[in-house]
């Protein structure tokens, strides 16, 4: 980066100087390099996790935004919905374990989660094996498939599945994505659920 006001290599050669610049830009990291060292690391605060909302009505805001709905496109008008989302064990793309602990799996990572009230509806039993197919813009079957997910029952909003990435990210077109910030729509993908045999 030749045109950065940065000095990057400076940085680099010495990750105390990254850590001193954040401290000097957020209060919370106030003697990190010397917090960094504590053996265990040290507690961040979340004032969201603590129900304090740092917002000037001191409540939490949602802002909705226009064109989910209305996008004929968009997974929200299909019957299901797959989200994919990493496990306890995991960091991005990195799979370091085979166990979830916030979401009570271990050993495997070939599942779908979904509401009971959403495998009442596809009429699924949790442990059951399943296969996902994704489906087109207009609705239709594609060759973008995952076989043999077994159900986990977790409490979620129906008409949503979720898997782990990085095994489902084929399940996603390399169109489907943002037109402004090119993020790719990994929490909203149409899908049919079908029994495994």
């Amino acid at each position: 980066l030749p045109q950065s006001v940065v000095a990057w290599e400076y940085l680099v050669e010495d990750y105390d100087r990254i850590r001193n610049d954040i401290e000097a830009v957020l209060p919370e990291f106030a003697d990190y390099n010397q917090r960094i060292r504590h053996p265990g690391g040290f507690h961040l605060i979340n004032a969201a996790a603590e129900r304090r909302w740092m917002t000037p009505s001191g409540k939490a805001n949602f802002i909705t935004s226009k064109g989910l709905l209305e996008d004929p496109s968009s997974a929200f008008n299909s019957k299901l919905v797959m989200a994919t989302v990493r496990s306890h064990d995991q960091y991005n793309t990195t799979i370091y374990g085979m166990d979830d602990r916030y979401r009570g799996v271990f050993g495997q990572r070939d599942v779908v989660f979904m509401s009971a009230k959403q495998a009442k509806i596809c009429r699924v039993k949790n442990g059951e094996r399943v296969n996902l197919i994704a489906l087109t813009p207009d609705g239709k079957r594609s060759s973008r498939r995952m076989d043999r997910l077994k159900v986990v029952i977790y409490p979620m909003a129906d008409r949503s599945l979720v898997t782990y990435f990085p095994e489902s990210n084929h399940m996603l077109t390399l169109d489907n994505h943002d037109p402004l910030s090119g993020i790719p729509g990994y929490k909203s993908i149409p899908v049919e659920l079908e029994p495994s045999n």
